[in-house]
């Protein structure tokens, strides 16, 4: 009997959910509205201790608009990670803005502070670092750096669901921080995002370029955008929410396990006073082929993976002309050597004895 797939990632959508998005159905109000409003108090109390949130409809929107909120534009540069996703970039080339690349700290995979300080110049306006994985970026440094140039501090929060530095909640540290809903993140409204804003003032900036640049219907203050999040997706996102502290909480069970058990590989370590929240479980297979790595693990054991991210953002045809002939050597390494392991909430005790069998016995025979 042939084994069953683990696959890399499994959204979990239950009949609490259906029955939501149901009432929202049989309600007659499925475009932006009550649930909406709900939502956005709920995340704001439960992921970022009140700050004043607002419901887009990506993630992608909420760094475009979060970004444009705070002024960003065209002469401006922002700095950014290169190893990430390709919407971190997107969304500062999209004000008109420069995104400019700087390289990560390989243990964390996130913005190196020394690589950020060596790429200011007159025209940067602010820092936006991306808590990978589920892993907090260091933004005591960052913010010191920061404050050091008179910068502004954004965060991609995209992945980083419940994580934290310090005891302080990822999310509440810069001017606004973008969180993602999509499907395969730690909680989900379906599609969609939440952007965390540190004052009114950017929040309201916020809610108008979501409206078409209104908050009363044909009083329109500014040019803006459709990026309205609708009732369906929040109400799923709303019962997602109750749910995500014990999906956390058995993700991180999960990579105990694994850190416990793997061999040959390179596990995640954990900077002192961070909480991670394993959106992603990402070892390093250092002089190893990881994608013939990778083949084998799905070839011989059915464990599913994924490679998170392969081409770095200063190599991608649509933002290579932002950065011609950076060399950003740490990003490199990781871009050729990284590998994420399932450790979503529905793995079982089998499912985690696998991986660990076939991670241990792919690496044991490229050794």
């Amino acid at each position: 009997m042939s084994k069953e797939f683990i696959p890399p990632a499994k959204p979990i959508i239950g009949d609490e959910e259906r029955a939501a998005v149901d009432e929202v159905l049989r309600s007659g109000m499925v475009a932006q509205g009550p649930q909406v409003a709900a939502f956005e108090k709920e995340f704001s109390g439960h992921m970022v201790s009140g700050r004043e949130c607002v419901a887009v409809n990506s993630g992608t929107s909420g760094l475009h608009l979060g970004l444009l909120a705070a002024g960003i534009g065209p002469g401006d540069e922002v700095i950014v990670p290169s190893f990430t996703f390709a919407a971190t970039g997107n969304s500062v080339a999209l004000t008109g803005a420069t995104p400019v690349f700087a390289d990560i700290e390989l243990d964390y995979f996130c913005l190196d502070p020394k690589s950020v300080e060596a790429a200011i110049t007159d025209k940067t306006k602010a820092i936006m670092p991306v808590h990978l994985y589920g892993h907090p970026a260091n933004m005591p440094a960052l913010k010191e750096i920061a404050d050091k140039h008179g910068l502004m501090l954004f965060e991609d929060a995209a992945q980083a669901h419940n994580a934290s530095l310090n005891g302080e909640k990822v999310g509440t540290f810069g001017t606004f921080a973008m969180f993602s809903l999509y499907p395969t993140k730690n909680m989900t409204s379906g599609e969609g995002g939440m952007v965390s804003c540190a004052d009114e003032e950017i929040a309201r900036r916020v809610r108008l370029l979501r409206n078409q640049g209104m908050e009363r219907q044909y009083a329109n203050e500014l040019v803006g955008l459709n990026n309205r999040m609708t009732d369906i997706h929040a109400s799923i996102g709303r019962v997602q929410l109750t749910k995500v502290d014990a999906w956390t909480e058995k993700r991180q069970s999960n990579a105990a396990f694994l850190n416990e058990n793997l061999e040959g590989v390179i596990v995640p370590p954990v900077a002192a006073g961070a909480v991670h929240v394993y959106h992603q479980y990402t070892i390093r297979v250092d002089g190893q082929d990881r994608d013939a790595f990778v083949t084998a693990l799905k070839d011989e054991y059915q464990v599913g993976s994924g490679v998170y991210y392969p081409i770095p953002n200063h190599r991608l045809e649509s933002l290579t002309h932002f950065a011609p002939g950076l060399d950003l050597p740490v990003t490199e390494e990781a871009a050729k050597s990284v590998i994420s392991l399932p450790v979503h909430p529905s793995l079982t005790d089998e499912h985690l004895d696998r991986i660990v069998e076939a991670v241990n016995a792919v690496a044991k025979a490229g050794a």
